[in-house]
């Protein structure tokens, strides 16, 4: 297994294993669900922003190595995107199905986060080199979804903060998010790369 391909798999996995440590030695913050709700949310985003940069670091930087473990990075992005919805389902809606619906139609922030993580799944599920070969040229039609399910995302992210008036990390997101979409539409332009990566 090449080097790049394990120190990948081990930052995916360097989330997950941090809140284990974390929550082995009592140290998850004063509110527990509260920060892994946030955090899981926050690292599905980091996921997806590099998803998203991938392209452009092989064809400015040279980093040819994270393209090829960009699905990697995608579905552990998913990941933890779901793990985001399931800390939701748990901790403030116990489970009930009736509260999450009643949550998702008159929250805003909840209804956009969901619809994110929904655009997201078609995604994960045809990852496959098998469905890349079922689906043919509309296998990248369809996971160019992945550009409205991050920017809903960094609306939903955008939701939780307003209510306590702290963007200053809303705002990193969205300036990257913007600048990798900007780069991207200028690469596609120029160069007609559209029709080899996303």
């Amino acid at each position: 297994m090449p080097l790049s391909r394990i120190l990948v798999f081990l930052f995916c996995l360097y989330p997950l294993g941090f809140w284990v440590v974390l929550g082995f030695v009592d140290r998850l913050t004063a509110n527990p669900p509260e920060y892994l709700t946030r955090s899981s949310g926050e690292w599905a985003l980091v996921g997806l922003c590099l998803v998203l940069a991938a392209p452009l670091a092989q064809r400015w930087l040279g980093w040819s190595w994270l393209l090829r473990h960009r699905r990697m990075l995608g579905l552990f992005a998913y990941f933890y995107a779901v793990l985001h919805v399931l800390a939701w389902a748990l901790w403030e809606q116990g489970w009930s199905l009736s509260a999450m619906w009643a949550d998702i139609v008159t929250r805003l922030f909840i209804t956009v986060g969901v619809v994110a993580v929904v655009l997201l799944t078609p995604l994960a599920l045809t990852s496959t080199n098998a469905w890349v070969r079922r689906l043919g040229r509309n296998w990248r039609r369809l996971h160019w979804l992945v550009y409205p399910a991050v920017a809903l995302s960094l609306w939903h992210f955008w939701l939780v903060r307003a209510g306590k008036n702290d963007f200053a990390d809303v705002w990193v997101y969205i300036v990257v998010f913007v600048v990798l979409l900007a780069t991207r539409f200028v690469a596609i332009k120029t160069t007609g790369t559209s029709r080899r990566r996303l």
